[in-house]
């Protein structure tokens, strides 16, 4: 085993040739600022695209290596750290953050196991001290201590005298008594309500308003679990006899917050409480309250579980848990659903679709193919960056999921957009589907070739899709539709531009 000797105060380019190719990358993203977790989330969604089996094992046993390090006082004796300590406090944060949003994909041995090596850190800083308190909760290690600091307890006390006053009881103070913490929740919800109402919008994990993204899940949970204690204290002072109305006006109402859009039965019943954790814990019985709430609920309970922001390795499980729902879900319900939990993933692809992506998508088109329609293709279709990602990825859908009366609902949605290469791909694609065109639909479809054909004077793929309608449709060319589409092929400039117009001339009418 070769030993380097590091100086305290490491050299980066030293540190990346430890790591592997794929490490690497993860390590810049991880050293590139406050938003170095969001951007190390970014390459390993692209890393598992191009590699479903993509793993962080290599990561995290090249951080707990052992190296030889050297203090600024080189009086001081050398003295041998896990390499991840030699790393600047912000890359620290920013692992522990990212380590927290894809800890479902770790091993709990090896996140023990670098936890324990951070805990060597000669000068630890509180906010890496509370993320590894954090996460240590999340994996089941039990801790009496709670994530804010001693100093921190001691501000917010003489703070809250400072407030209600020296000489009286009760208030933020009764949350920094001399007893020690019972459990997490306890902890969690004395914390909450010590915030201010900004503290509130914010995670106890996030680093910075830059970072707010990156604790979104944690804060929900938090958010529920206080929304829960704000209830039941509301109720309990609204019913309580000869409390008098001038008391009931003198409290401070609870914030409003998106647990309270969802339907009563679901906030209060312990049995779904589940709603309010992390997506990791996501199954069919979680599901079925989908059925309880209309569209604006339902985007509110994918907000809390944060689905745009799942990985997609995820999503094949999920989408099982939503397919084996019975009933199956409502129009309106299913497409919010979609639309939450694919959209975003679709529009952003830079290069094709994943396996789990496409099995998912697939999976959801095949059940419920009219909400795919409006919540996905349609607004994919009308974005002005589609690409030869998404084109691909919707003539996928067309061609195996879609029936002839949803690919003329496709058919149609083209003829209000601006086409470009990306469009042209899907509309070919639909016209070799072979759907029946109605006499008025194919006039429509006309119009569009003539609106929109001027800018694709050059495009070969233009040209083979009007070649495919003067082959494939001939028999619904009449002769108004001629007369529109031979001025239209006057100003093709393609290799192409003879056969179209053999082609057009072969259409004769009786």
């Amino acid at each position: 085993k070769m030993w380097m000797v590091l100086s305290f105060k490491p050299v980066t380019g030293m540190f990346l040739s430890r790591f592997d190719g794929q490490s690497r990358l993860l390590v810049r993203s991880l050293l590139s600022g406050v938003s170095g977790a969001h951007r190390a989330l970014a390459v390993l969604h692209r890393q598992q695209r191009a590699k479903s089996d993509t793993s962080l094992g290599n990561l995290l046993e090249t951080l707990c290596r052992d190296e030889v390090s050297r203090p600024e006082d080189e009086t001081e004796p050398l003295t041998v750290k896990p390499l991840v300590c030699l790393f600047p406090a912000l890359f620290k944060q920013n692992l522990l953050s990212f380590i927290y949003l894809v800890r479902s994909l770790l091993p709990a041995t090896a996140v023990h196991r670098l936890l324990k090596c951070l805990s060597q850190d000669s000068h630890p800083k509180p906010w890496i001290t509370a993320l590894g308190r954090q996460l240590e909760r999340n994996l089941g290690t039990y801790h009496k201590e709670p994530l804010y600091t001693e100093q921190c307890s001691r501000r917010l006390t003489e703070l809250s005298q400072r407030l209600v006053g020296s000489g009286e009881t009760g208030g933020w103070a009764e949350c920094f008594s001399s007893e020690p913490v019972e459990s997490e929740s306890q902890s969690v919800a004395d914390l909450a309500e010590l915030g201010t109402q900004r503290k509130r919008k914010s995670s106890l994990i996030s680093l910075d308003s830059d970072g707010e993204e990156l604790g979104s899940q944690s804060k929900r949970m938090k958010i529920c679990e206080n929304d829960g204690v704000d209830v039941a204290e509301q109720s309990i002072k609204t019913g309580t006899p000869g409390g008098s109305e001038s008391d009931a006006a003198a409290e401070t109402p609870a914030p409003v917050s998106h647990c309270d859009a969802l339907p009563e039965h679901i906030k209060v019943n312990p049995e779904e409480q589940l709603i309010c954790l992390s997506w990791d814990q996501i199954s069919t019985d979680v599901f079925k309250v989908l059925n309880d709430c209309d569209p604006s609920q339902v985007e509110v309970l994918c907000s809390i579980l944060s689905l745009p922001n799942l990985l997609e390795q995820t999503l094949p499980k999920l989408c099982s848990s939503v397919l084996a729902l019975s009933p199956d879900l409502s129009y309106s319900t299913a497409a919010t659903l979609i639309k939450s939990l694919l959209l975003e993933k679709v529009l952003s692809l830079s290069e094709p679709a994943s396996r789990c992506l496409v099995t998912s998508v697939t999976s959801l088109c095949s059940q419920y193919p009219r909400p795919m329609c409006h919540a996905l293709i349609g607004p994919v279709l009308e974005d002005e960056k589609i690409g030869p990602p998404q084109a691909e990825l919707l003539n996928r859908l067309i061609e195996g999921c879609l029936d002839s009366h949803y690919r003329l609902l496709v058919f149609q949605m083209t003829f209000r957009i601006a086409w470009n290469e990306a469009v042209l791909s899907v509309i070919h694609g639909l016209l070799d589907s072979k759907p029946v065109l109605s006499e008025e639909l194919f006039t429509q479809f006309t119009e569009q070739l003539v609106s929109q054909g001027p800018q694709f004077t050059k495009s070969v793929k233009f040209a083979k899709m009007m070649l495919t309608v003067l082959t494939k449709y001939s028999a619904n060319v009449t002769a108004v539709h001629k007369h529109s589409l031979t001025s239209c092929l006057m100003l093709n400039e393609t290799f192409l531009k003879k056969s179209l117009q053999a082609a057009l001339k072969r259409i004769t009418h009786t």
